[in-house]
């Protein structure tokens, strides 16, 4: 076990059987936020990030030794996940002094961000997006609506993809802009999912008025800047296979009398094998990016492999349960089953993914 590993673990005997007691449903986004505050007490909230920018500094080993340590005490997802994943990285390369100043408030969760990319129109082809932000003199007044927005509804900023030169082509003219989400002429409704949970909203924003310093990066640049964004959520996949790899293994050993049901004990190791193989790519991935590679599209095939893997996983440990779990209505095994269903929509779609792979890795002509 690396050193990090170690304070980390220390951190966590520490801090763990208090946030059990006050918070016995992990799910819930007070839990989430209490762990965050917790974790970043301890220097814990954002490892990965720069010593500067108020991480650790630490390489991807260590950060997947780091995340078998908060699995081996339950902790759930950190509430302001998308400003650490995604944002802080992004504003870290790319701010300004101002800009960076929202670095230490992430972390604390004094601001928890969202990504305003999806649009009715406009879901995984970015590309084609409406929201227009025009120059007004002194910053840019925004029109336009997103859709399934990731926390939109907890959200206190939002980091907005909108189009600034409505004459370019679609990959060119867009910006991405700073948002505080109380800026007068913002409207959210929240998205009810099949699981009874609001984890996403409706965003509507009329005359909305940014100053200049609200601009992330170059004008019309925004979408260099959001290949960075989704560049660490698309390296993220491997922390996730990793994951779902435990995962498995804990499911499998959830059954200590064996499964008789030869039919779903193979399934149970056609899941375990389908992680392991997930696994094991993750590793040959560590190793290119441990080697100074940029995250790229190769990253996509884990992805695919993860959201396949995952919604196979909460079919088959559903039917292990059997009647008794649908008669119970809401479960966990029922609850993962129902939020499994998004694992091939959710960072990119599977249909998105093989594009990906069929044109970037495999060198096939487009279709």
């Amino acid at each position: 076990m690396s050193t990090a590993a170690e304070e980390l673990r220390a951190h966590l005997d520490e801090i763990a059987p208090g946030l059990h007691r006050a918070w016995p449903d992990n799910r819930s986004f007070e839990a989430r936020l209490a762990w965050q505050r917790a974790l970043h007490e301890g220097g814990w909230a954002a490892p990965h990030w720069p010593v500067e920018d108020g991480g650790r500094g630490l390489g991807i080993l260590d950060r997947l030794e780091c995340d078998a340590e908060l699995a081996r005490v339950d902790a759930p997802a950190i509430a302001g996940v998308f400003g650490i994943k995604n944002v802080g990285p992004t504003i870290s390369r790319f701010g300004t002094p101002g800009q960076r100043a929202s670095l230490p408030r992430i972390l604390s969760t004094e601001e928890i961000w969202c990504q305003g990319f999806s649009e009715p129109d406009a879901g995984s082809d970015l590309a084609s997006l409406r929201t227009r932000a025009e120059p007004d003199g002194e910053g840019f007044r925004i029109n336009g609506q997103k859709v399934w927005t990731s926390d939109g509804m907890r959200a206190t900023h939002c980091v907005l993809l909108a189009r600034t030169d409505p004459e370019a082509r679609p990959h060119q003219g867009i910006s991405v802009l700073l948002v505080p989400l109380d800026t007068p002429g913002i409207e959210r409704r929240p998205l009810r999912q099949i699981t009874g949970d609001y984890e996403f909203a409706e965003l509507f924003f009329t005359d909305v008025h940014v100053p200049a310093g609200a601009l992330l990066g170059p004008l019309n640049e925004g979408w260099r800047v959001t290949m960075t964004t989704l560049g660490h959520e698309r390296a993220g996949v491997v922390e996730l296979a990793n994951s779902l790899q435990r995962e498995v293994k804990g499911a499998v050993s959830g059954f200590p009398d064996g499964v008789a049901d030869p039919v779903l004990r193979q399934e149970l190791a056609r899941r375990y094998v389908e992680a392991r193989a997930l696994g094991l790519l993750g590793r040959d991935v560590l190793d290119a990016l441990s080697a100074g590679a940029q995250p790229g599209p190769a990253q996509s095939v884990i992805k695919l492999g993860w959201s396949l893997t995952t919604q196979r996983l909460s079919e088959t440990l559903l039917d292990a349960a059997g009647p008794s779990a649908i008669a119970g209505g809401d479960g966990p095994d029922v609850y993962r089953y129902l939020r499994g269903r998004s694992s091939t929509i959710a960072a990119g779609t599977t249909e998105i993914m093989k594009n990906i792979l069929a044109e970037r890795v495999l060198g096939l002509p487009k279709g």
